[in-house]
């Protein structure tokens, strides 16, 4: 098959929606399929090199003119690579590949990142929609995106080419107790209500210490809050880390504490390593943690349930223990092989007949939007 990924880039700056696609685009590629990304470009130019992706630049900047010459570029390398399937990521891509799409012969499919962004309705533009989590097709399906396009290909990233082995890391030195986020420094994270709870358990547990790992615009913001705490000298912002494994492999506590948040990777790494989890029980999280068997799921927008959590797990020893074996079960279907192998029989829908077909894999897609959710 020949398969061309539309992204607007491919930076290495913990964009969840890159990191899929290029896992996607080397896994296809390394197992035969002929596959292309067009894109602005970035770090990942190399990783996908090496597993044979071609990459074609492509600047989707979102100016009259600059839109003009992304058709005429996007139309010369359709007609270079003549892709079976174009496969578009945002929302930019995949109004440029309907638009020229009839003059063209492929089929299209996108994937629906964030699906609480308005322009995310787009996305039904494409021949078939893929949801990330079963809270994605319900909501797209409210928004008018016909059911019989909708299919659910839940996230995973265990096994990416983009990380080591879990072995290979070197967890980083952290005071102990550590309760640790990997999340966007934007309001929608949670990040405020996060650093709210910890000022509420943090004098009846003086060695914990707090771990927000990430860049975004509201940090300032953030910093600020955690300034005016009494507890700022044990709230520490580390940054953007193109490697969070080696602080998820020295945390005690992982916290995802987002208002919404269709599927996070940082779910599925932080089980993997064995962390106990607390996240908000919301959007896509809930099925990422096994509806709740895999972590603690609170409120959102609720610091004070986030208090009671983090007080729960700081206080017993044991119960610590029991939700980091927890976190560490069911794994298999959170792999990156799963993913592509349920991608490529979205793609087998639209490019061979009901003859043939391959059969039906060991973890199938959701062929159509579902109300109830594990």
């Amino acid at each position: 098959m020949r398969v061309l990924h539309i992204l607007n880039h491919i930076q290495e700056i913990g964009n969840g929606i890159v990191n899929v696609a290029v896992d996607l685009a080397c896994i296809q590629a390394k197992n035969g399929h002929n596959v292309g990304v067009a894109s602005a470009g970035g770090e990942y130019e190399a990783l996908l090199a090496r597993y044979g992706v071609k990459h074609f630049k492509l600047d989707q900047t979102r100016t009259p003119i600059n839109l003009i010459n992304a058709s005429w570029r996007y139309r010369a390398i359709v007609k270079e690579f003549q892709p079976d399937i174009v496969h578009a990521h945002m929302m930019t891509g995949v109004v440029l590949a309907r638009i020229l799409k009839a003059s063209l012969a492929y089929s299209l499919v996108s994937t629906v990142h964030n699906e609480f962004q308005r322009s995310a309705v787009l996305m039904g533009l494409a021949d078939r929609v893929i949801a990330v989590s079963h809270a994605v097709a319900e909501s797209m399906a409210q928004r008018g995106i016909s059911q019989k396009k909708l299919r659910v290909v839940s996230n995973g990233t265990l096994g990416s080419v983009r990380m080591r082995n879990i072995e290979e890391y070197l967890p980083i030195e952290l005071q102990r107790p550590a309760i640790t986020t990997v999340a966007g420094m934007y309001q929608r994270k949670g990040i405020g209500e996060l650093i709210d709870a910890f000022a509420q358990i943090a004098d009846d547990f003086p060695q914990a210490h707090l771990y927000l790992v990430g860049n975004g615009p509201d940090q300032a913001i953030f910093k600020a809050q955690a300034q005016s705490t009494p507890v700022a000298d044990r709230i520490h912002f580390e940054g953007f880390q193109p490697e969070p494994q080696r602080y998820l492999l020295a945390t005690d506590i992982f916290v995802l504490a987002s208002h919404r948040d269709p599927s996070p990777l940082v779910i599925p790494e932080a089980r993997e390593i064995g962390c106990a989890i607390i996240a908000t029980n919301v959007d896509g999280i809930p099925e990422a943690l096994d509806g709740g068997q895999a972590g603690i799921l609170v409120p959102p927008v609720d610091s004070h349930a986030l208090a009671v959590a983090l007080r729960q797990l700081l206080s017993s020893p044991e119960l610590l223990k029991r939700w980091k074996e927890q976190a560490q079960k069911n794994l298999e279907r959170l792999s990156v092989l799963r993913v592509n192998e349920q991608t490529l029989l979205v793609y087998r829908e639209l490019t061979e007949t009901p003859s043939t077909q391959a059969p039906t894999p060991s973890h199938p897609y959701t062929p159509v939007f579902l109300k109830s959710r594990p």
